[in-house]
């Protein structure tokens, strides 16, 4: 039977899988994108009267399209993998900050709220946990996450709604089913996975602005500018959206079972954590993450609107198991406790 150890030794092997993956299928779409982008570049159209088509003819003055590809691989490729390192290296270190702030979440203390404070820390005691930060998202739905690097530097976050219409015992087993995922280092993983997909969609809308502004302009090759952005902005929107989901599934597939499961034996209550799912498969929104929508893998449940276009493109590519199965997998586990 896998033990904690083996989670946490299993979730650093997946880390790195990640780190390599991302870049590397980057690497191999991004060059397939500029041998089409100059293949379509530099040739030219010869009207056959004939056979009434138009022939595409390759002027033998000009590198070929895959000499250009290889050339402007050579100066982007480069360039484009450093930013995309620095800006991960900034979101292991900072992002779970980033993250917090795009919720909307507030920190509290011991003295704010003593009840819910005191029910983290008890649970972090029982299994030895460094005390994470605790933070309160003004919103009355049903919902929550766990953010950070590491234990030594974590954070939970809870909407006001699952404060205040859980039983105490369904809180607590929503906040172990969190802590689990912080001992089991599922947080880092999903720092990075968010950090990369969040890097290459913010790529995108820049690339999208600036085409609809080149577009916009009278200058001479205004027209090629404004096609280059935005074949670019598809480009970035189709590897942030499907692309590294796709490279998320592939190495996460099973941890909201081993958090479920954790927690189950942190609070010797899997009932309880059922009910509390019950609850929150309800009303899981979250409104403040309607503009976060990469942040939904981290969340308990999914906390985007259900006819929002992220969450078709979740559910195609779900980390998160049905609601209903990790119910009733807790009730069983309830009967045969």
């Amino acid at each position: 039977m896998a033990t904690t150890y083996d989670f946490i030794a299993q979730n650093r092997r997946r880390t790195w899988l990640l780190v390599l993956l991302f870049p590397l299928t980057f690497a191999l779409l991004g060059y397939l994108f500029l041998l089409g982008y100059h293949y379509c570049n530099s040739s030219s159209y010869r009207y056959d009267k004939q056979q009434a088509t138009y022939s595409r003819v390759q002027p033998s003055a000009e590198p070929s399209a895959l000499e250009m590809a290889n050339l402007s691989a050579l100066h982007f490729l480069p360039c484009l993998w450093l930013a995309a390192m620095l800006w991960i290296v900034i979101a292991y270190y900072s992002g779970d900050q980033m993250l917090l702030r795009g919720a909307g979440a507030i920190e509290i203390h011991r003295d704010d709220q003593p009840e819910i404070y005191r029910l983290v820390e008890n649970l972090c005691i029982a299994v030895g946990l460094p005390m994470p930060r605790v933070y309160i998202i003004n919103d009355n739905s049903l919902n929550a996450f766990a953010t950070g690097r590491d234990p030594q530097h974590a954070s939970v976050a809870l909407t006001k709604g699952i404060v205040t219409k859980l039983e105490r015992v369904e809180l607590e087993g929503v906040i172990a089913h969190e802590l689990s995922h912080i001992q089991n280092r599922d947080i880092r993983l999903m720092l990075i996975t968010v950090a990369g997909i969040s890097f290459f969609t913010f790529l995108s809308e820049i690339c999208l602005r600036m085409g609809l502004s080149s577009s916009r302009s009278r200058g001479k090759n205004s027209g090629q500018g404004a096609l280059l952005f935005f074949a670019l902005g598809v480009f970035f929107a189709i590897y942030g959206f499907l692309i590294a989901p796709l490279i998320r599934l592939a190495v996460s597939r099973t941890r909201e079972y081993q958090a479920d499961a954790t927690a189950a034996l942190m609070t010797r209550n899997p009932d309880a954590l059922a009910r509390a799912l019950q609850k929150i498969s309800q009303d899981p929104r979250v409104e403040s993450l309607d503009k976060h929508a990469s942040m939904a893998a981290m969340c308990i449940e999914n906390p985007l609107s259900k006819h929002s276009f992220f969450t078709f493109l979740s559910g195609m590519f779900a980390t998160h198991p049905p609601i209903e199965r990790r119910i009733a997998l807790l009730r069983q586990m309830d009967r045969g406790h």
